[in-house]
This record gives C-alpha cells, structure tokens and sequence, in this order.
C-alpha cells in the first residue's frame, strides 16, 4: 500500500508537509486560498487546505490523525512564510470536523474532510477563498491539463526538511486508464480519483497532505497518496472534487457550485 502524502520523520503518527518537486517559491500571497494546519504542541506544519468559505477549509481526510487533532491544531491563513510572524497571517482553531461519509482509510478513497473555523476570516488581498468546480455544467479534468498545486515543504526526495516559505509546481493531469495501470500492483485507483505529475519525472507534489490541485483557477483535487516523489512510473493521486464531493461540500458549507 503506498503512502499518504506524508514526508520526513514521524512525530508519533503525526501526517508531515511536503515535497514540491521541481517547483518554485511562489510569489509571496499569490495563492491566497492556501491553508497551513499546524500542530500546537510541537510546532510543526503536517498537512494544507484550501480556503472555500470564510469559515470553512478543505483538506485531506488522513490529515485527521490523533484524537486530539481538533484541539491542537493551529490553521493560518494569509502565511508565505509559516515561521515568520507575518503581518498578513490569521490564527484559528477548529470548531468542527466533517470527514466525508465514504472515506476509506485503507484505500484512500474519498480522501477529504471540511474543517469548519471557529470565526469567519477576514478576506482581504492575503486571505481569499478559492473557486470550486460548478455542479451544472461539471465535466471531468481532461487529460493533458496543465494545474498547479502548492505548499510548504522539502524540495527534494534526500532532504527531508520543511521549508519556511509556499512553493508552487506545475504538473499535468494523467489519463485515469494509464494511471490505474501504473498503480495496478500497489494500489486500487478509482473513479473518485484523479492522477497528475510530469511525464518525464522530477516534478510533483509528494505529499502536501491536503493542499489543493488548481485546474483553469478553479479546485479541482485534494493531495492524497502517491509513491516516490517525481518518479514518472507514479504520478501523485488526488481526491477528484466530482459531484459526488461538491454535494457534500454544499450540504455542509452552503458553498453554491452552481
């Protein structure tokens, strides 16, 4: 079974940001929807999230990995560097915890999870929510697609250190088929699913638990699982935002994706 997106040395079972493989530090605040989910008690950034309401955060559902995630966990927004004391950076703490209802933990499927805030951000040019996929006209992301995905983390398989400011790679989606093909021995990759990397290796994601993958400026995926980082073999898997998911998340949020 490969891996959740976790990279570097566990803190009990604590999940841990990131490779951004053959990226690039973003342009500070260029990416105002990015979330960084921090652990109180050992000050250690483990997974991302994006920003779709006010109050509300998406992120992975494996992100969720002690019973006592919701009272120590620190979620910043407005962060280019997450060390710094940026003026930017809005503190909060978890007020409630949504794991989808069909996610599966050993497969990964439905890897997603909303984390609602306990006061609404203040919106501004650092801290914006992204877009979401319209349930009425949705179409799957065609293969070939070019998204970004971004965070905080290592930038090399051989160093496992988390880096102090957001880094950003472009990666393209792959074929379903393919991808199921490539993970046939190691793992089940299904509809709710939805592959990315480069085909020459040495660029990827590897393990930005949580952080979102952007298509056409709109969220399009979650950072799931994957095997060695930037390796051509095993593009990075993502929770695919389908109707399915875009539902749940109206249901709970009142996010209209229409």
């Amino acid at each position: 079974m490969p891996p959740a997106r976790h990279g570097g040395e566990e803190y009990l079972n604590m999940p841990s940001l990131t490779y951004i493989i053959g990226g690039k530090e973003s342009i500070p605040h260029s990416r105002p929807y990015m979330v960084a989910l921090k652990s109180t008690s050992s000050n250690r950034l483990f997974c991302g999230g994006s920003l779709i309401k006010q109050n509300w955060v998406l992120t992975a559902a494996h992100c969720y990995w002690q019973k006592e995630f919701m009272q120590d966990t620190t979620i910043i927004l407005g962060a280019h560097s997450w060390i710094e004391k940026e003026k930017t950076q809005q503190y909060f703490k978890i007020a409630q915890i949504f794991i989808h209802p069909a996610y599966n933990s050993t497969t990964h499927d439905n890897d997603a999870m909303l984390l609602k805030l306990h006061r609404t951000a203040n919106i501004n040019r650092y801290v914006k929510t992204i877009p979401l996929p319209s349930t009425t006209s949705f179409t799957d992301v065609k293969p070939g697609t070019m998204c970004l995905v971004a965070g905080w983390g290592t930038t090399s398989n051989k160093y496992i250190t988390v880096t102090e400011k957001l880094r950003e790679v472009n990666i393209k989606v792959i074929n379903r088929r393919i991808c199921k093909e490539q993970y046939i021995a190691q793992h089940p990759v299904t509809e709710n699913m939805i592959c990315a990397g480069d085909e020459n290796g040495g660029k990827d994601s590897c393990n930005d638990s949580g952080g979102p993958l952007i298509c056409d400026d709109e969220q399009r995926g979650i950072v799931s699982f994957g095997m060695t980082c930037g390796d051509r073999r095993y593009p990075g898997v993502y929770t695919a935002l389908t109707k399915f998911h875009l539902n749940w998340i109206e249901e709970l949020t009142g996010v209209v994706t229409d």
